[in-house]
């Protein structure tokens, strides 16, 4: 009985520190991730003003921004829908 006791304390010891470093790394890929897609933010919105934005009629400041949330929106929902595929045939 004591024995179990003993074990169950080294085993609750052991899962907290492996619980923080969950979270840490959960956190850090969340930071990384944003930072990453303010990046692409930045590349996005320089491709629409420096390529297309050229193209289309003046004080068309509307249209190029419904082209880069086009952009933006097909980005977002490609890179979902092939982490989406990689995930499932991971857990396969």
């Amino acid at each position: 009985m004591e024995k179990q006791k003993q074990s169950s304390k080294n085993e609750s010891k052991k899962t907290l520190p492996l619980a923080i470093v969950k979270q840490m790394l959960a956190l850090a890929t969340s930071g990384f991730g944003l930072v990453a897609a303010l990046a692409w933010n930045n590349v996005i919105q320089e491709l629409v003003s420096g390529y297309i934005k050229p193209y289309l009629p003046q004080g068309s400041g509307l249209l190029s921004l419904f082209i880069y949330a086009a952009l933006v929106t097909i980005l977002a929902v490609t890179v979902t829908y092939q982490l989406s595929k990689l995930s499932e045939k991971l857990g396969k």
